[in-house]
């Protein structure tokens, strides 16, 4: 393949272009064609509505342009340093220099549907241009191609970034701070907005937008055209900048080497403690949830999540989620390890060859993971309840947590069991170290997943409170007890029956099956309502429906962030009941359809 790809730069970027098309065309099969389907209407959707904002509300524009921006930025580290089709080190060995390299890669990574939607949605310039006339409109259009050029480098610089920076334990920490951090602004930035608001508020961030990448094109168009073409040529020589840094960065990349986890301490190494069964398996997680950088990354933004949603709300004085921070970091640290067995990659030969191991391998890593998530859990509840002086918050904090613990310890051996989502070995992956190299989509589904199920094994503990507050702590220890030992109870079970079955879906992937129907095979207007069921369902059934009720029976005055609670009394109950019955309609839509399509598909094979 040398031979092809070391002609002049347009023939490797051309062939980096078909290499990614077809990589992509290939892997449309299944559920990852619903998951390209859903995102690319979605995306359309929201580039239209950015046009929209360009003509009816063009003030926002920047603020729109910045919303993109933090997609390109966050994006990448949210799914684990970015989905690299096309990884550097595939084509080290070329008798190519790194920045005709680099200029290919940065090519193929045009030949996908995100730049395009994004480069609909930055249509958005020449129509605002238009405004000051064709000279505008012309200006906006180059500054929609300078743009997405630049956004496509900074989020392809981040992701190199990402691959050299992250090399200890600190660094893979501090990245998932800025991880959790992210998601907790996605989810309540807006009581930062509002606690900030006001006019001096609104005068420095018109001035931030524009200062931005994203703004450099609004800031274009408005200003007179030497000035202009000033802010175009500017943005082609950052362009160019960017370019060098990124075939820098890839070049250390590929010559560095690519580690997965810590070594171990120099000198004569630790033995492990001299014991058998269960502790010893929990020794050795403990390790690894000490070692692996993945690990280590996602434990952090668990809990950083955990930590700065109550503080966003202490923004506008809302002390409602503070006692329940230990509660959110479990329910967080259970999403983050729903795929145990598939980060580790085919090690589990290893159980499997050692006779009786499996019970012994399922209760070691509950022990760990208890051990690692339980006192940081326990701690922060404590603490949050006594700073926040919610005295109404002591039953339902001592006895959430207990059966919270027990939920997330059974259910993420249970999944990890029933949901493996194969991924890399850790000593074989690539260069970027938070990459498992396993299917994205099916582990966020994973951690979708969990996010629902942990407070579900809590439910009989939060009936048990609103009966007598008192009562729901021994629940609570008798529901979390019973919960991680019959779940544990059933994943070993299933680990002795079926282990090498998930050995070889590991080795090998899922194997294909002809006929089997799958989400992929229903009408794309199903598709769509499934995927979006399944990602919004959970905001009107929790946040909005259940929380609301149980601070209404419970008699909690603050009405935070609740729609239902800002309501005349008389509307309150009838729009909680509304909001619990829509997120139970989506959900059972997202279940049902596709059952419905499995069962005609039988009945015609039959």
């Amino acid at each position: 393949m040398a031979h092809l790809l070391t002609p002049g730069p347009p023939a490797l970027a051309q062939h980096m272009i078909r290499m990614r098309l077809a990589l992509m065309r290939n892997s449309l099969r299944g559920d990852n064609a619903s998951n390209l389907y859903t995102g690319v209407s979605a995306g359309l959707i929201l580039a239209f509505a950015t046009i929209a904002v360009a003509i009816l509300w063009p003030a926002y524009l920047p603020l729109t342009l910045a919303a993109w921006l933090s997609g390109w930025i966050f994006g990448p580290i949210l799914i684990g340093g970015g989905n690299e089709a096309l990884r550097p080190e595939y084509f080290s060995m070329l008798p190519a220099t790194p920045g005709r390299i680099a200029a290919a890669l940065l090519a193929g990574a045009f030949a996908g549907p995100a730049p395009a939607v994004n480069l609909i949605a930055l249509l958005s310039l020449p129509v605002y241009g238009w405004r000051f006339g064709p000279a505008g409109a012309l200006i906006g259009l180059a500054a929609a191609v300078t743009t997405l050029i630049t956004m496509v480098m900074i989020s392809r610089v981040i992701v190199a970034l990402i691959g050299l920076f992250v090399r200890s334990r600190a660094t893979a920490a501090a990245v998932g701070i800025v991880i959790g951090t992210a998601i907790a602004l996605c989810s309540n930035g807006w009581a930062l907005v509002v606690a900030l608001g006001g006019t001096d508020t609104a005068a420095w961030s018109q001035v931030l937008v524009r200062v931005l990448p994203s703004g450099w094109g609004v800031a274009a168009v408005e200003a007179p055209w030497p000035l202009a073409l000033a802010i175009l040529i500017a943005t082609v020589g950052v362009i160019a900048l960017l370019l060098a840094v990124w075939a820098g960065l890839l070049s250390r990349r590929v010559v560095s080497a690519a580690r997965g986890g810590v070594p171990p301490r120099r000198g004569t190494p630790r033995p492990f403690p001299s014991t058998s069964g269960a502790r010893i398996t929990a020794a050795k997680e403990l390790r690894a949830w000490w070692r692996d950088l993945v690990r280590i990354q996602l434990l952090a933004t668990a809990f950083s999540y955990a930590v700065i949603t109550p503080l966003l709300l202490l923004t506008i004085d809302a002390w409602v989620m503070v006692p329940f921070t230990g509660l959110i970091a479990i329910v967080m640290a259970a999403a983050s390890s729903a795929n145990l067995y598939g980060a580790d990659g085919t090690a589990l030969w290893l159980t499997l060859m050692t006779p009786g191991a499996e019970r012994a391998d399922v209760r070691g890593r509950q022990l760990a993971w208890f051990l690692i998530v339980g006192p940081a859990a326990v701690l922060l509840s404590l603490a949050g309840t006594l700073i926040s002086d919610q005295t109404w918050a002591w039953p339902w904090v001592l006895g959430l947590l207990p059966a919270l613990l027990g939920g997330g310890a059974g259910l993420i051996v249970l999944l990890a069991v029933t949901s493996l989502v194969p991924g890399t070995d850790p000593h074989k992956r690539g260069g970027n170290p938070l990459s498992t190299g396993a299917d994205e989509t099916a582990e966020t589904s994973l951690a979708w997943l969990m996010l629902v199920a942990v407070p579900a094994t809590a439910l009989p503990t939060a009936g048990a409170i609103l009966l007598h507050p008192w009562a729901g702590i021994a629940t609570g220890v008798l529901t979390g007890a019973l919960t991680a030992w019959g779940l544990g109870r059933i994943a070993y079970r299933r680990l002795e029956n079926h282990g090498i079955d998930l050995l070889n879906l590991m080795k090998h992937g899922p194997a294909p099956q002809a006929g089997k129907p799958t989400t992929a095979d229903l009408p794309i207007q199903h598709r769509i309502g499934v995927t979006i069921s399944y990602t919004i369902a959970w905001l009107p059934l929790f946040p909005q429906g259940i929380v609301p009720m149980v601070m209404k029976i419970v008699g909690i005055e603050d009405r935070g962030w609740f729609l239902a609670l800002h309501l005349p009394p008389i509307w309150q109950w009838p729009t909680i009941i509304f909001m619990i019955a829509l997120g139970l309609l989506m959900y059972g839509y997202a279940i049902l359809i596709p059952m419905r399509l499995s069962s005609s598909s039988s009945a015609t094979t039959s």
